[in-house]
């Protein structure tokens, strides 16, 4: 145990450790990509046994180290080349080598696509998978046999060597052909890296030493490059996860439709959606990727507008309110607007306004619905489904209703306004570059109009124009009042007390 002492042992275990580690670099990656072709439950189990075979084939040659030492003897000649036992074994490891990763390069390369319509797959067989795993080993375990001859005459230094690399390359085994099968180009970078040494071994064979060196540099070097190439990677998924996801999913679908969404480089940068859609099929599309951003504050009727009935008056005012107004449906309150107690219609309502029963057993039937201000409107329809067709209430965190929606709602923030007989647009084209604007225009409907997509900010506190102009004024607003957003002037044209009616927007 003398030997044990000795720190030129210690030294000679820890390089040879390293130096196995990575000639089984090569070995581990070829195991991921053969197991690859095994079903998924059985890929874990053909790691393992590749892996162990390998160190068991190790194992077994460095006892056969007086038989190895022969191996240089020449065995037969060639015309003018003779050819060791040991050069065989070189150059047949190497044809294999060049064989296996041509046949794996060219079908990465030639991306025939895998359509499975069943789930009938067709995988390698396990025996035959690891038979190729069994040649695979014998190729590379005689070169890291030898590589272990070369650096220590203790053979239990050599043995320990191999079986501290096995283990730890056993353990990373998953995780490293994880990462190999998540990234195409290291799957292309290790079948060069095969045929790089499958090449030298068959120069070894015919006698023709290449230093080891220029191998490995050249491998550093490829692997260097290609850190860079997933850091850059990296670096532009981060920033493309920046970009707000409604900007992505229209990308994404303009693409798979035949359009494209593409940045333009002016002082209003912005995204715009070419030729290939018509203008009401881009606004449509807008709209509806649009829909599990918005809130359901940003497309309601706001508690301004919202035409409702005070049961506690009489008859004749309930007909009159009923009667002034285009609606069908009508919010019957008690008192007050936070006092809801039914959504009726306003023939239904007009029918029993003067019989007390009928007209209890009619508010009796329709008990009104809430859904919260801040819910995203994906999120709300299937709430307007089960309405059946009544309007759906909003309210705050209080109780307090802040407005209303209906279906017809969510129909107009995808294909824009259908306003009623006395209502007005709260966006009117005056020429190609301005829009007369209401205050309380929705900021989304204004990005569809304008076929930008970055007027609203990730998190923004408002939904309308004039909330907007008040963020990005500080709340310093007053008849004239300018804006220069993303390229877009806007110009406060009528107040309302300290409430922005109307603005000119100019966009070129």
């Amino acid at each position: 145990m003398e030997f044990l002492l000795d720190p030129g042992i210690w030294i000679g275990l820890l390089t040879l450790i390293v130096l196995e580690i990575v000639l089984g670099i090569d070995n581990l990656v070829f195991i991921a990509i053969l197991a690859e072709k095994l079903p998924p439950e059985q890929r874990d189990k053909a790691r393992v046994v590749g892996l162990s075979l390998a160190l068991f084939m190790r194992l077994g040659l460095l006892f056969a180290i007086s038989w190895l030492v022969t191996l240089t003897k020449p065995l037969i000649m060639v015309f003018d080349w003779t050819f060791s036992g040991r050069d065989l074994i070189l150059l047949f490891g190497g044809l294999f080598l060049v064989y296996k990763a041509v046949t794996e390069l060219h079908e990465k390369i030639e991306g025939k696509p895998e359509v499975n319509v069943t789930t009938n797959i067709v995988y390698a067989s396990f025996a035959a998978v690891v038979a190729q795993i069994v040649v695979l080993d014998a190729v590379f375990s005689l070169d890291s046999v030898i590589t272990a001859i070369g650096m220590v005459d203790n053979i239990y230094v050599m043995m320990v060597a191999m079986i501290v690399a096995m283990a730890v390359m056993l353990l990373a085994s998953k995780s490293l052909t994880a990462f190999v099968n998540r990234h195409p180009t290291v799957v292309i970078l290790c079948l060069s890296f095969l045929l790089l040494i499958g090449i030298s071994l068959i120069a070894e064979g015919f006698g023709f030493h290449i230093p080891k060196g220029y191998i490995y540099s050249g491998i550093g070097v490829a692997i260097a490059i290609e850190a860079f190439n997933q850091f850059g990677q990296r670096n532009v998924a981060k920033h493309e996860s920046k970009i707000p996801l409604r900007h992505r999913t229209a990308d994404s679908i303009l693409k798979l439709m035949g359009g494209k969404m593409e940045t333009v480089a002016n002082s209003a940068q912005h995204f715009e959606a070419k030729e290939a859609f018509a203008d009401e099929e881009r606004y449509m599309i807008g709209g509806v990727l649009t829909l599990a951003e918005r809130s359901v504050a940003s497309i309601m009727t706001p508690r301004s507008q919202i035409s409702w009935v005070d049961i506690e008056d009489s008859p004749e005012q309930i007909r009159e309110q009923v009667l002034s107004v285009p609606h069908s449906l009508f919010p019957v309150c008690r008192g007050s607007l936070d006092k809801v107690i039914s959504v009726v219609r306003a023939k239904e309502l007009l029918d029993v306004i003067d019989d007390d029963e009928q007209l209890k057993a009619l508010i009796k039937r329709h008990r009104p619905i809430y859904i919260f201000a801040k819910m995203k409107v994906i999120d709300a329809i299937n709430t307007l489904r089960t309405s059946k067709g009544s309007l759906v209430l909003v309210s705050d965190e209080f109780g307090n209703v802040q407005g209303l929606i209906s279906p017809l709602d969510v129909f107009e923030a995808i294909a824009g306004e259908f306003p009623d007989a006395d209502e007005q647009l709260d966006l009117v084209k005056i020429d190609d570059h301005t829009w007369k604007a209401s205050g309380m225009l929705d900021v989304y409907q204004l990005e569809l109009e304008l076929g930008m997509m970055d007027l609203v900010e990730e998190d923004a506190g408002y939904i309308s124009v004039a909330g907007l102009i008040l963020e990005k004024t500080h709340g310093e607003v007053m008849l004239g009042t300018y804006l220069e957003y993303h390229g877009v002037h806007f110009e406060v044209t009528e107040l309302d007390d300290n409430r922005i009616k109307s603005v000119l927007i100019t966009h070129r």
